[in-house]
């Protein structure tokens, strides 16, 4: 008897596992693709026919079907009768192995802008105030600023900084300018060094409203201290990216 089971359950369990495999192909397939795209190395940012692709990569045209359906369940690319598959959400690269500002980062791909949402001294909560090496309590400026590259939402970011640097910023053009610029010139030297952690996560409904992001989408984490070129730390944010408008890059070297 459990060896007829086994037979009778042969033929299902072989067809699920040709369906699993050929689900982790289109992943596969699906993230050369996206790697094409976000690289701008698309002509004219068509893709090539069905059968082209499948040829390229050795895949069937289910497969590369269900590649383009992730693709497109992205919104990275859609189907325009009698043009093709085209790519409709592009991507700007934010360096992960340099210290810089936005705007500094995006410059050749459009103008940076600030919304100012929230500029004033608070008293620092206490991982702030231990974060930035300041007593309980102690004050600090907190800004929050809307960021928009060519008027799209780009980024949340919440900042906080040691009076003694964010004073001179209450008066300062944060619209136009880099924070990162402008603590350089109140501290009189450069920035040396930043800790980053960047994970996903959901937006909560004030983030999601602000960015122009569906509620609950998932958004690009970006925690940074960065300290001066002394050492002494200067700036904490919370920077939430639109994960549909941002991909981040770096070169790593090995080190043993």
């Amino acid at each position: 008897m459990p060896a007829e089971r086994t037979r009778q359950h042969a033929g299902p369990v072989a067809a699920a596992r040709r369906r699993r495999l050929r689900a982790d192909r289109a992943r596969q397939l699906a993230d050369l693709l996206r790697h094409q795209i976000l690289g701008g190395r698309l002509p004219g940012g068509v893709l090539p026919h069905e059968d082209m692709i499948a040829a390229e990569y050795g895949a069937s045209r289910n497969t590369v079907r269900q590649a383009l359906d992730l693709l497109r369940a992205e919104q990275l690319v859609e189907r325009q009768p009698g043009v093709g598959t085209v790519v409709v959400c592009r991507k700007y690269p934010h360096a992960l192995d340099r210290l810089m500002g936005l705007a500094e980062t995006l410059h050749a791909h459009g103008r940076v802008t600030n919304e100012v949402r929230t500029i004033s001294p608070v008293a620092a909560p206490a991982p702030v105030a231990d974060r930035l090496r300041l007593p309980p309590g102690a004050e600090v400026l907190y800004v929050e600023r809307l960021r928009r590259l060519d008027g799209l939402p780009l980024s949340l970011d919440l900042t906080y900084i040691p009076m003694d640097i964010g004073l001179p910023l209450l008066d300062a053009d944060l619209e136009n300018n880099d924070i990162f610029r402008l603590i350089e010139e109140t501290a009189q030297q450069p920035l040396g060094t930043a800790e980053v952690t960047l994970e996903a996560v959901n937006a909560d409904a004030h983030s999601a409203a602000v960015l122009q992001a569906p509620r609950g989408t998932a958004v690009l984490m970006l925690e940074r201290l960065t300290h001066l070129a002394d050492g002494c730390p200067v700036d904490l944010e919370f920077i939430r990216f639109r994960g549909d408008r941002i991909t981040m890059r770096g070169l790593l070297r090995r080190t043993l």
